[in-house]
């Protein structure tokens, strides 16, 4: 049974900083591309960054280029998202997924998710 959990979520101060962490298990990823979303009340999920299987391609949205940064570590099925500069509108729950595909920026293009932690900045 593939599982993905999230860690690393909390309440944070702007301009401050989060870790956040995925680790996969159930199979192995090293193939799949590792990516987080996230969602804010009221709003559609959205895409944050992606990482290839290889580590050596990354995708990016906008909103969050130049102040988070995406990694992996392969032999731990495990995905981090570095926050800097964290903003109030980063406010959301951060959902971690896994794809088959490049290094995708849609959700329809994973296939396995977790459940989300948390993430508030104050102002």
């Amino acid at each position: 049974q593939v599982q993905l959990v999230e860690s690393g979520g909390g309440l944070v101060q702007a301009g401050g900083s989060l870790r956040l962490s995925c680790a996969a298990s159930g199979r192995t990823f090293s193939s799949y591309a590792m990516g987080w979303f996230r969602q804010a009340p009221g709003k559609e999920r959205e895409f944050v960054a992606a990482i290839s299987w290889s580590g050596d391609d990354t995708n990016w949205a906008d909103s969050v280029k130049g102040r988070f940064t995406i990694s992996r570590d392969s032999a731990k099925n495990t995905v981090y998202l570095q926050m800097n500069s964290l903003k109030p509108e980063d406010t959301a729950v951060y959902y971690c997924a896994v794809s088959r595909y490049g290094v995708p920026g849609s959700a329809h293009d994973f296939d396995y998710w977790g459940q989300g932690t948390q993430v508030t900045v104050s102002s």
